[in-house]
């Protein structure tokens, strides 16, 4: 299953609720305003970076590039709009609202 967050997770719970639901082998992408919970040294790090030891966590370069994100921690793996494609070709999608 792939999880696209597009909130932010200072703003709204939808990150939370993603966690909370995901399953061991799921898949997390963080997309528009959902890549500020990528970057390091946050209020979200601490748990973004445990997210990344049961999940596979995405960020949406053009996302992370727009919100003028520096540094992004470490486990996460930012990607483009064709590995974005990839993604929604190889699994199920559930949005997080």
């Amino acid at each position: 299953m792939l999880h696209m967050v597009n909130k932010s997770p200072f703003q709204n719970g939808g990150l939370d609720s993603c966690l909370r639901f995901a399953s061991a082998g799921d898949c997390i992408l963080l997309m528009e305003d959902a890549a500020f919970a990528a970057a390091t040294g946050t209020a979200k790090s601490a748990e973004v970076e445990a997210a990344c030891k049961k999940f596979k966590v995405y960020a949406l370069s053009a996302d992370i590039k727009a919100r003028a994100v520096k540094s992004v921690i470490e486990g996460i793996e930012v990607i483009d709009y064709a590995g974005f494609v990839d993604l929604v070709d190889q699994n199920k999608t559930h949005s997080w609202l």
